[in-house]
């Protein structure tokens, strides 16, 4: 096949690829703005690299007209996760999507590799809509914590500098570094709700710190210097060790000033 046919074989790829981008950030965006718990941290996704598509299709004894059926990972997606449960309410929030059929799972997390390796994967099968018509392409989503990412992107480049034939002594540290990795996870999600306190505070703060300076700047484009710049000095003795209730009271009195010189 020409790099001219494999650019088009690769477009409906991308194509998915940046919609499912576009999905998934929004969830995430859709959970921050009703002020609740998001699964998803964030978001990424990439095209195979055409290298690496004839590499695995030689490797694993797969024609070139049956790549896009039995070539599973061409448009790979992976959705970060702060907590190891926030990994299933992710696979929960993929089952009940009704733009993709999901042909399969697997959970390599209950079911972990030998190698230490971590993650939740899904094929999906997902539809792209192309100029001449709709194309239904596999896609793979690989769900982890920051921490399985962090292990799993060490162990994709070891690999690839020893050709898979990683060193006993290096394989063993890997292993060791991958529990270590699923212990710290564990650790964190027996204090999830602490953190997710301290959390919503600082975003609840960092709201509230960025609604006064607008305010401030707008008093300062209708020549209120003076008050200005007293609200700019209580400001920043709170940003650092202020509490909810004094910001919130700082936020209602620049409200005040601005009501009387509308």
């Amino acid at each position: 096949m020409a790099v001219r046919e494999w650019k088009k074989f690769l477009i409906p790829y991308e194509q998915a690829v940046e919609e499912l981008k576009v999905k998934f950030k929004s969830i995430r965006r859709e959970y921050r703005r009703k002020n609740e718990n998001s699964p998803i941290e964030f978001v990424t996704g990439r095209v195979k690299e055409l290298s690496s598509i004839l590499e695995k299709a030689n490797k694993f004894n797969i024609p070139l007209e049956r790549i896009e059926y039995e070539l599973e990972d061409i448009a790979g997606m992976r959705v970060m996760c702060q907590f190891v449960d926030d990994i299933y309410r992710v696979v929960d929030l993929i089952r009940k999507r009704k733009d993709m059929q999901i042909m399969y799972e697997k959970d390599y997390i209950t079911d972990v590799k030998a190698s230490g390796y971590r993650s939740y994967h899904i094929i999906v099968k997902y539809p792209v809509n192309m100029a001449d018509g709709v194309r239904e392409i596999l896609a793979e989503f690989q769900i982890r914590t920051l921490a399985m990412n962090f292990w799993a992107t060490v162990e994709h480049s070891l690999n690839y500098k020893y050709k898979h034939q990683i060193p006993g002594e290096i394989r063993e540290k890997l292993k060791s570094a991958a529990d270590a990795a699923f212990n710290l996870d564990q650790e964190m999600l027996e204090i999830k709700d602490e953190i997710m306190d301290a959390q919503k505070l600082f975003e609840v703060k960092s709201s509230l710190v960025s609604d006064i300076m607008g305010n401030i700047f707008t008093l300062i484009s209708i020549g209120r210097n003076i008050e200005a710049e007293n609200y700019r000095n209580q400001l920043n003795k709170l940003i650092s060790e202020g509490e909810v209730g004094e910001l919130n009271k700082l936020l209602e009195a620049t409200e005040k000033s601005l009501k009387i010189y509308k």
